[in-house]
């Protein structure tokens, strides 16, 4: 009957010292393997309601998300009008002070300007096959992605919980977001 343990008299036994370095070196792999599958995290704050200030939150978000990273954007300010389902749709691009609007600021400034450089926007958005606002909150949350309502701006906008695109966590508060961004490998302010 054969063994696959070697006898204390064969050849091809370790020594303790040559199990110790191999169970080390294994050690060592598994560490790096784990370390490897890791979940990166990202922690985006968008600030910013306009149209165009919309995108890259939302963008980086789920881009991020489609790697399998762990995101949480935090809405607050005029940022939370992005989750706000009446005001997401009308977010305007402004065209005053605005280096790259190819018009002077007096002429940005003049009475519906920014409607104008929005449904230009809009059109080159639509022409290019770009996602809308809304398409790209439901492509964040289909992959995973938090997004999160400032509480305090809620109360200080005098907006109702039940005023936000379905799924958006609503009611977090700063420390709730700091926390995250503590933990997160990527912080972005936007």
């Amino acid at each position: 009957m054969s063994t696959d343990t070697p006898s204390a008299g064969d050849d091809d036994s370790m020594t303790e010292a040559e199990l110790q370095a191999r169970i080390e070196e294994l050690e060592e792999t598994v560490a790096d393997l784990e370390a490897d599958d890791e979940q990166k995290k990202m922690t985006i704050i968008a600030t910013q309601g306009t149209f165009d200030m919309a995108y890259p939150p939302l963008i980086l978000a789920s881009t991020a998300a489609a790697f399998g990273w762990d995101v949480v954007v935090f809405h607050t300010f005029w940022g939370l009008d992005i989750l706000h389902e009446e005001k997401s749709g009308d977010l305007q691009l402004s065209a005053v002070g605005n280096p790259n609007m190819p018009m002077p600021n007096a002429l940005a400034a003049l009475p519906g300007m920014d409607r104008m450089a929005t449904r230009m926007m809009e059109k080159r958005i639509d022409d290019n096959g770009t996602a809308t606002i809304d398409e790209l909150i439901e492509l964040s949350l289909d992959q995973g992605v938090e997004l999160q309502a400032c509480q305090m701006t809620i109360e200080l906008m005098d907006y109702d919980e039940d005023d936000f695109h379905d799924d958006v966590t609503v009611g977090v508060g700063a420390a709730t977001a700091l926390q995250h961004m503590a933990e997160s490998d990527i912080q972005l302010l936007v």
